[in-house]
């Protein structure tokens, strides 16, 4: 068993496996954070981000979340050194009769980006909501991290909310191409259905990437405090 995940298609298997449960997760984040623009008091973005902080099943799926984030870029690593080792001479030669789009050219490019991105959201808002000190409010007796007052304070800087875009956009470039490809490589995918998933996983990429833009050009174009 470890010998096959050593191997470019364990490799890629797994890979596979860490991108699609980081994909759900993203639909999830969205859904918090989408709240922000629904309800310019607060009080629905910090229940929904005081839900995600105390519900158990949450609290044992993070850590998971976390090693397969950790997991997914190392093998990304290896497989994007292993393929330019392989074909050291004219490897990224585009040619134009060949039907491979721009982003599949680009994943990795695309992926350090999003990587970049990540980074400094983590660093902006996890790190503060959950290690430091961002005020509290209290809802219905119960007492919880002001998260919203971070968000607002954060994206109240114009070039902050233009960083946001260009992290959502990168997003939306990577999962164009993420998002069929993991599912052929695990099988769920055959000449019949290879248009139908990239399809589904265009719609997909334009609601997460749309979604998230969205929230970073409402705090650009609208004070919400």
């Amino acid at each position: 068993m470890a010998g096959f995940f050593k191997s470019s298609i364990g490799q890629k298997l797994f890979m596979s496996i860490t991108g699609l449960f980081l994909i759900m997760f993203l639909l999830v984040h969205l859904t918090v954070n989408s709240f922000l623009v629904f309800d310019c008091t607060g009080e629905l973005f910090n229940k929904g981000a005081h839900f995600m902080v105390t519900n158990p099943i949450i609290r044992i799926v993070e850590p998971v979340l976390f090693i397969g984030f950790i997991v997914h870029i190392i093998y990304a690593i290896i497989l994007t050194l292993q393929n330019q080792f392989a074909r050291p001479v004219g490897y990224n030669k585009y040619n134009p009769k060949r039907e491979v789009t721009w982003a599949s050219r680009n994943m990795f490019v695309l992926g350090g980006l999003v990587l970049i991105f990540l980074v400094i959201h983590i660093i902006n808002f996890y790190v503060k909501m959950r290690f430091g000190h961002i005020g509290t409010v209290t809802y219905d007796g119960v007492e919880m991290e002001n998260g919203f007052k971070l968000v607002t304070e954060l994206f109240s800087i114009w070039w902050y909310n233009l960083i946001y875009i260009a992290g959502a956009i990168f997003l939306g470039l990577h999962l164009h191409h993420a998002f069929w490809s993991a599912l052929q490589t695990i099988g769920w995918s055959n000449a019949k259905w290879r248009r139908r998933l990239e399809i589904i996983g265009d719609v997909y990429a334009v609601i997460v990437a749309a979604g998230f833009a969205f929230i970073a050009f409402f705090f650009l174009v609208q004070t919400c405090v």
